[in-house]
């Protein structure tokens, strides 16, 4: 590859990263116990853990170790808990945390007033342990409401190019028409344009989007012009776009940084 070549391949890269941070901006959290210590000492405390509870559906042989570790999976950065799915979180915050109540609550059976005052001692020791040595959180979260599609659906010419664009490597018979079958196909190739996940990124989005396929009948196997193929995918997105203006969709993520970052030292709140 010629440095010009690579110049022009490593631009590429960056402008669809920069793209792709634009739609999902990243913020990084420094969780240093704080928040953790603010949630168990609040008003919101109770009502929040003992709805967790109800949700835990245990067996009558149900362990305390292991309710408190499904408990902590449910909450989130919003409340001072670094992702406990991460497997440097559970076995150096976590599970050294619940050494203090190993032994005090060894043979007591899990019920709601024991769960309660269980979790709160290992929260204390987790915000104690998050002091000491704060965990980086990749954070990001994204809304979509429909506005991506709308602005695409109101822009007639870049409307006509993504979908030219769309349909150029999609198969077709020798007549030239093509398959209803790869609207979806032609939707993933949209889909950056409008603001919208890949199909099967997000199951929330997949299940809006499905509903949507349904008024192209895809599976009748009908081939098609190219006209009449690309006025069903802007209709297709007309209807993901009315569905998410009347209930949008929000997703987040959160990823432990196990490198040092510089700016780690400033703590940033994710959006509300």
């Amino acid at each position: 590859m010629s440095k010009t070549e690579f110049k022009e391949v490593l631009s590429d890269i960056l402008l669809g990263m920069a793209a792709g941070l634009k739609r999902d901006p990243v913020v990084i959290l420094r969780i240093d116990g704080e928040d953790l210590l603010e949630f168990i000492s609040g008003p919101g405390y109770e009502p929040e853990m003992v709805s967790i509870f109800s949700e835990l559906e245990l067996s009558p042989d149900a362990l305390l170790h292991d309710c408190i570790l499904k408990a902590f999976g449910k909450l989130t950065v919003d409340q001072g808990i670094p992702p406990s799915s991460d497997s440097w979180v559970i076995s150096n915050i976590l599970e050294p945390s619940m050494q203090s109540i190993a032994d005090r609550y060894h043979d007591k059976p899990v019920s709601q007033e024991v769960f309660l005052e269980a979790f709160k001692e290992v929260a204390e020791a987790v915000a104690q342990k998050l002091k000491e040595q704060p965990v980086i959180v990749a954070h990001s979260e994204n809304t979509f409401d429909g506005t991506g599609i709308k602005r695409l659906l109101s822009n007639k010419f870049e409307l006509d190019k993504t979908l030219n664009s769309a349909i150029e490597d999609i198969p077709r018979d020798r007549n030239g028409k093509i398959s209803k079958e790869h609207i979806r196909l032609a939707l993933d190739s949209v889909a950056p344009y409008a603001s919208l996940p890949p199909i099967g990124a997000i199951e929330q989005m997949d299940l809006v989007m499905n509903e949507a396929f349904k008024i192209a009948n895809l599976d009748d196997g009908k081939q098609v012009k190219d006209d009449e193929f690309k006025k069903m995918v802007a209709e297709i997105l007309g209807s993901i776009m009315l569905q998410l203006e009347g209930s949008p969709i929000s997703v987040s993520s959160n990823s432990v940084v196990h490198e040092p970052i510089a700016s780690a030292s400033t703590l940033l709140h994710p959006a509300s």
